[in-house]
């Protein structure tokens, strides 16, 4: 039997004016702005501030600087995706014989996960630009290029076009078109995973990668 009370209730609220809502004002992040040629020098001191690292090449090269910073590092193993432009590319252009090599995430989590986790030196991925206005990159997890690939690997390499840096976010969330889809976990990242304990002692490599290394493209 329907409550009288409940129903006046709601009769009263389904009566009511509706409030639109107030239009929003971007004005000031609009004005947020610098100049081209200032966004990536600002990007990388605001990141080398929290021990981001970065390796700079051009477009032809980046593969070359990607496996000469592995030999450098004396690291063996680098997990990537090999179905993004980017992975294929790295594959195509990585020498065969001795050295660092290439490990494709082509297989699910179960059957990868003790390969991962125990023999995984460092993890590469792409980027979908930068943020000059804080210093970060914006990293789109999908299924070639899933979050454990930037998380699990000591080390994360970081594929970033210089040309696509933001002034700021919500430059990047406009002209990219945000509202219109996007992952459960987009991420902004500014330096290797860190923490604190009580005392404010940071602590670097705890939850996540120990080093960010951007590998910057540019002209």
């Amino acid at each position: 039997m329907p409550d009288p009370a409940r129903e006046r209730i709601l009769g009263r609220l389904r009566g009511s004016p509706r409030c639109a809502s107030p239009a929003s004002d971007f004005a000031v992040m609009a004005r947020k702005t610098w100049p081209a040629a200032e966004r990536y020098p600002r990007l990388r001191r605001l990141m080398e501030a929290v021990k981001t690292e970065f390796l700079e090449a051009t477009e032809d090269g980046w593969p070359a600087t990607v496996r000469s910073f592995l030999v450098s590092q004396g690291l063996k193993t680098l997990l990537y995706g090999p179905e993004t432009p980017a992975g294929r590319r790295l594959a195509q252009s990585w020498p065969s014989g001795e050295g660092p090599r290439l490990v494709a995430y082509d297989r699910p989590i179960e059957q990868t996960k003790e390969q991962l986790f125990n023999e995984m030196d460092a993890g590469f991925t792409t980027t979908r630009g930068g943020i000059a206005e804080t210093g970060g990159l914006i990293v789109w997890p999908s299924p070639e290029e899933p979050r454990l690939m930037s998380l699990v690997p000591p080390v994360h390499l970081a594929l970033l076009s210089t040309d696509a840096i933001y002034d700021t976010f919500w430059d990047a969330l406009r002209s990219q078109g945000w509202a219109a889809g996007m992952p459960p976990n987009a991420l902004l990242i500014s330096g290797p995973s860190k923490t604190a304990d009580i005392e404010q002692t940071l602590a670097y490599g705890v939850h996540g990668p120990k080093r960010l290394v951007v590998v910057a493209v540019g002209r």
